[in-house]
């Protein structure tokens, strides 16, 4: 029997030690609750997410999702849709971004941050705001052998 997934298999070349533009992209913002910045409830989020955007007409760009750790408490998810929908309250996000693609477990992500800011700043690049794309979901990054997570800061 073969396992399902969820997730399309990822690319990580376009988002390598690169600058991506965004020229109000839509996104929906939704919020998940963490524990010292520990999703708690990620999954039940972003499927109640994507039922809003299929029920509204409207579609996820890429499988973008990023993430915004606003506290310990508290992360913000800004899911790329491909048009405005009034009742998916979308924001746009526009400018210049530094991304670069990590792989392994999440317990790498102080070692894939103070490699970032090396990058930056290397870049010269001033980081004003950080997302993490995490690409795939548990269960589809262990069927394909990969967990991709893009680092990208505005």
């Amino acid at each position: 029997m073969e396992e399902q997934v969820c997730c399309p298999k990822f690319d990580p070349k376009p988002w390598e030690k690169r600058f991506v533009s965004f020229d109000d992209q839509y996104f929906m913002k939704v919020k998940v609750r963490t524990f010292n910045h520990i999703p708690l409830n990620f999954g039940s989020v972003m499927t109640k997410a994507q039922k809003q955007i299929e029920a509204s007409g409207a579609k996820v760009v890429n499988n973008i999702a990023l993430s915004n750790h606003v506290s310990r408490w508290t992360m913000e998810v800004y899911i790329a849709i491909d048009k405005e929908v009034a009742e998916l309250k979308p924001i746009r996000l526009s400018g210049k971004f530094l991304s670069n693609v990590y792989e392994g477990p999440f317990k790498d992500t102080a070692i894939w941050c103070k490699d970032f800011e090396r990058l930056a700043k290397e870049k010269e690049f001033v980081i004003n705001t950080w997302y993490m794309w995490y690409t795939t979901c548990p269960k589809c990054a262990k069927k394909y052998g990969k967990n991709y997570v893009v680092v990208l800061a505005r």
